[in-house]
Order: structure tokens, then C-alpha cells, then sequence
């Protein structure tokens, strides 16, 4: 994304009883259409850990004492996350971050992991990601993944909040490539921004 159209100023910080641990490929960290970094950003009781090194392999995670680990993916033995809607001690939510191919893999790679329950999400609204090809057809951005579970843990103004900043980046982008409507744009477009119009070579006014 050009930087006159960050999102960073609409990133909310939402303080929240159930943490976030993302566990993020080292090869989806950099890349522009990753949503899992975004995600953490909004939520201030995030932390992120980067597997996939080829030089040595993943660390154990650290699960905080007094809290209940789950691991978000739908592997065969996985419950729906509405099974811990009201839980006794805070959730520890693990996201893997990357390729679903990569992200399968997280449980057997990741040191800590083959012991804690695998929660998935119930069949919702379709995925409204259109900057990357979803290989399958319930398939979720990572940030929209973690919206519904907070959704269901903490509440429909969390998942409201992360869903505004991430229709935005997604609008945003579509929008420089000229595939959205000013207007159209959540959030609306930054004073004075100009996009690249391909058929002149010159920047053309929003509005």
C-alpha cells in the first residue's frame, strides 16, 4: 500500500480479556496483503512469534499459567469456538499465520502445540479479501478469522472494529488499482491522494 493511503490511523487498540498469539510463517511477515500483523495490531494484548526459519528450527511457545490455550484451525478433531464462549479462565487464543498449506503444519512443527485443543469457526458470511485468491471456498483472511473468534469470545464490537480497519486496507488497495469507486471506499480516501491513472501516466483527482 502507497503510504498516503495507510491505515494506520484507523488501527483501533482494543483492550481485551483473551490474548492473541499470532504464529506468523517468516515468508507471509513482509508481505504487503498479510492481514495477521494487522490484526495484532489492533488488539494491545497481542504478541506475535515468526516460525519457518531454515536455519534452526521453531521455539517452543510460552503459554501464560492461568489461561486457556486454543488453537484456531479446523483439523479433524477441532469444536466450534462458541464451546468456550464462557470460559472459566482467559483464553489464549494461537492463530497460525501463512499459506493454509503452511498453517496446517503449525500444530506438528510448533513445540507446545499438539496438546491444546483445536477450535474452528462456524460457516459465515463469505471472505470479503479480493487482493489474494482463497484456495478454499469458506476460506478466511487471517484478520477476519480472528475478528469472528473475538467475536465470539469478547464481544460484536471487536469484530466490528477489526472488520472496519481491514474493509479499508482491502478498499484502499482496490481502490490505487482502480477497481473501487471513491465513494465506495470505507473510511474514505486521505485529503489530496492521487492515483495512478495507467492510460495517461499521470495521477488522477479522487474526486
Amino acid at each position: 500500500m502507497h503510504q498516503s493511503l495507510c491505515v494506520c490511523a484507523l488501527i483501533p487498540r482494543l483492550e481485551t480479556r483473551t490474548r492473541l498469539l499470532l504464529i506468523i510463517h517468516r515468508t507471509e511477515e513482509r508481505k504487503p496483503t498479510n492481514t495477521g500483523v494487522l490484526a495484532a495490531e489492533c488488539l494491545v494484548n497481542s504478541e506475535i512469534v515468526v516460525r519457518g526459519h531454515a536455519d534452526h528450527p521453531s521455539q517452543a511457545v510460552t503459554l501464560p499459567e492461568g489461561t486457556q490455550p486454543v488453537l484456531l484451525f479446523p483439523h479433524e478433531d477441532a469444536v466450534n469456538i462458541v464451546d468456550f464462549q464462557k470460559p472459566k479462565l482467559p483464553i489464549t487464543l494461537i492463530v497460525p499465520d501463512g499459506t493454509w498449506r503452511q498453517a496446517s503444519k503449525v500444530r506438528n512443527r510448533v513445540p507446545g502445540l499438539l496438546g491444546v485443543p483445536c477450535v474452528s469457526l462456524g460457516v459465515g458470511e463469505p471472505s470479503i479479501y479480493r487482493l489474494r485468491a482463497e484456495a478454499h471456498a469458506h476460506g478466511l483472511a487471517t484478520i477476519e478469522a480472528i475478528a469472528r473468534a473475538f467475536g465470539v469470545l469478547e464481544g460484536a464490537h471487536v469484530q466490528r472494529a477489526m472488520e472496519h480497519v481491514f474493509r479499508s486496507m482491502v478498499e484502499r488497495t482496490l481502490w490505487a488499482r482502480g477497481g473501487v469507486a471513491t465513494e465506495h471506499v470505507t473510511g474514505g480516501i486521505p485529503p489530496g491522494v492521487m492515483r495512478h491513472d495507467p492510460r495517461s501516466g499521470q495521477g488522477e483527482d479522487p474526486r
